[in-house]
């Protein structure tokens, strides 16, 4: 690491990217004094209040190495949606376009919608060091996405994030990164899951994008229970966009269960009500907190 200028040297550590307080007491510099010691704690409390603004866990040991590019605007979510279905969605609160696409490793063929990441560049002199919190939204193909085992190609707003202040622009020009990645829990501060039924859904048929899970953020399955039904099994169509056909019209109230990456279960009980209508959203009132 740098301080002050001057490359320094770690005498033992637990993490390649974040020293603990002890390695960083015993760095061998040319620095004497108390200004070693404060610059130490500087970092360390930098990295502790980047933690607590945004409201997720900071890992010292979890991160791992990736590669990252942006997509135009600039300042903007540079998408419609993508491939998880989440539409214009991805502009407003609470996505507020800090959003990426993700290389095989992490859209992992749709099932990686949703899943949340910290992501802090390095490298550049534009880099803050502090991570920002991105949603997967949508796929990226081809090119530095296939090359490296991790890509995420940011939005402008989340590229430019990752910079200091002022040289958002300036890390933007750089357009391909290296950073740090880290899988953390999604938090959206008391919103309830929202199942959105989409356009093309009828009688006997029904797709719902879910979003806003927190927790794992992704689904590996759903499944749906008609009134007086067993539990049947939805099937993935895009991403965070999950279909169910049926060869009699659908009997409503339906409830839907959901199943994280991790294997937690969640019943929306009757979240789809009597009269349900394509195009319409409807709220649950539960969530994974």
């Amino acid at each position: 690491i740098k301080v002050h200028g001057k490359r320094l040297r770690l005498l033992s550590h637990t993490s390649p990217d974040l020293p603990p307080v002890r390695s960083l007491l015993s760095l061998r510099t040319g620095l004497r004094g108390t200004s070693m010691a404060s610059s130490s704690f500087a970092a360390l409390a930098a990295l502790a209040m980047s933690c607590l603004l945004i409201l997720l866990p900071c890992s010292v040991s979890g991160w791992s190495h990736g590669g990252a590019t942006w997509y135009v605007p600039p300042e903007g979510a540079g998408t419609d949606g993508g491939a998880c279905g989440y539409q214009h969605d991805v502009e407003r609160p609470p996505f507020s376009a800090m959003i990426t696409a993700g290389g095989p490793s992490i859209f992992k063929n749709g099932k990686g919608c949703g899943a949340c990441y910290q992501v802090r560049c390095t490298g550049n002199a534009a880099c803050s060091g502090f991570p920002v919190t991105v949603v997967v939204t949508d796929e990226c193909r081809g090119g530095p996405c296939l090359a490296e085992a991790a890509h995420f190609d940011l939005s402008g707003k989340a590229f430019g994030a990752m910079a200091k202040p002022g040289q958002a622009d300036n890390l933007r020009k750089t357009g391909s990164i290296r950073v740090h990645y880290n899988r953390v829990p999604c938090n959206w501060h008391g919103l309830d899951i929202v199942f959105k039924v989409d356009a093309c859904s009828n009688p006997n048929y029904l797709a719902v994008l879910i979003e806003y899970e927190a927790g794992d953020g992704d689904l590996s399955a759903v499944e749906l229970q008609q009134r007086d039904i067993g539990w049947a099994s939805m099937q993935e169509l895009s991403g965070a966009v999950w279909k169910y056909s049926s060869r009699s019209t659908l009997q409503a109230p339906i409830s839907i269960r959901l199943t994280s990456g991790s294997g937690k279960q969640l019943i929306a009980s009757n979240v789809i009500p009597s009269g349900w209508q394509a195009g319409r959203t409807y709220r649950s009132i539960v969530n994974y907190y």
